[in-house]
């Protein structure tokens, strides 16, 4: 079973001023205004088509590398097609084009260059080391956003998002888990990115180390905690979900092989859903059911466990 919390997605750019900033690349053509551009795309485009005249599917959007292969190619054309070539390259929408390597740019791409100012950059970086470097940053950066209502925590280690209705007590769960030891990572808001095949979330600036707890007010847990007490983000690797407990409602007695899952941005979380009540100590049930997962990870299985019993006690009778 899945639920899907996805809710209004955020589209994202990246300056290539950003770009050179983090990267340290030098600039060799055009003037500071073009450095204005932006990407929105992870991915990079090794031009060794382009370069051979070859222009079907190519995406104008994406930073264009050029490494050694690329340098070497070009050495073997004409001016007029490196002229040709360049300029299609150096369409309206391409963010920019990075040499690798620190290789030299050719005589006929810094004149075309120049005449567009449009930025070529360059890197001592071999272009391995460049387009994997590059497209972690770009995926990071670009990754979608989703804003959820609930609590991130750092339980063990392990990443829990707490989610339930209003006034079920989350904030209040999370309070007792930072006295026990546990870290705050987000309070009532979470915002949410698809990095790489995970799910990681933290807090918006707004209401970063903050817990509101009512009767109480809004607390500052790194002065009350201390700073080891929050977290700035942490991968979320489970979600448990409050509910009203409801005495005709069936619930998980065993721990049987059924998984529950909540989708976040495209990604299956699984999910554990805790009945409360008055007089259940939440505190302590979400702190066993992440040691209990953790055992699940680890191969362990109490459903297992109790059906081998079983088998074993059944057997002495026959």
């Amino acid at each position: 079973m899945e639920d899907d919390m996805s809710e209004k997605t955020y589209e994202k750019k990246v300056g290539i001023r950003d770009i050179v900033s983090f990267f340290q690349l030098e600039q060799l053509t055009g003037d500071d205004s073009s450095l204005d551009r932006w990407t929105v795309i992870q991915d990079l485009n090794r031009p060794g088509f382009e370069l051979a005249g070859v222009f079907k599917s190519t995406e104008p959007r994406r930073i264009v590398i050029i490494g050694n292969k690329e340098s070497e190619f070009i050495q073997t054309m004409n001016e007029d097609d490196q002229r040709a070539r360049f300029k299609f390259l150096m369409d309206g929408l391409t963010p920019c084009i990075i040499i690798t390597s620190g290789n030299e740019i050719p005589h006929i791409l810094r004149e075309v260059a120049m005449n567009n100012n449009f930025p070529v950059l360059r890197t001592n970086l071999e272009t391995y080391r460049l387009t994997a470097d590059l497209i972690t940053f770009l995926d990071e950066k670009l990754a979608p956003i989703d804003t959820m209502s609930g609590v991130l925590m750092s339980v063990y280690g392990l990443g829990v998002m707490i989610l339930g209705e209003s006034g079920m007590g989350k904030s209040e769960t999370a309070l007792d888990l930072i006295r026990d030891g546990q870290v705050l990572i987000s309070d009532d808001r979470v915002d949410v990115q698809h990095i790489q095949n995970s799910i990681y979330g933290h807090a918006p600036a707004i209401t970063k180390g903050l817990l509101e707890i009512r009767g109480i007010g809004v607390i500052n847990v790194e002065k009350m905690f201390g700073a080891s007490a929050v977290a700035d983000r942490a991968e979320v690797k489970l979600v448990i979900r409050m509910v009203p407990f409801e005495r005709d409602a069936e619930y998980n007695r065993i721990g049987d092989e059924t998984q529950r899952y909540t989708k976040i941005l495209g990604v299956l979380v699984p999910t554990i859903v805790i009945p409360v009540s008055a007089g259940r100590n939440t505190f302590i049930l979400v702190e066993s059911a992440v040691r209990n997962f953790r055992l699940q990870e680890a191969g362990y299985s109490g459903a297992a466990e109790i059906n081998e019993r079983f088998s074993r006690f059944v057997g002495k009778d026959e």
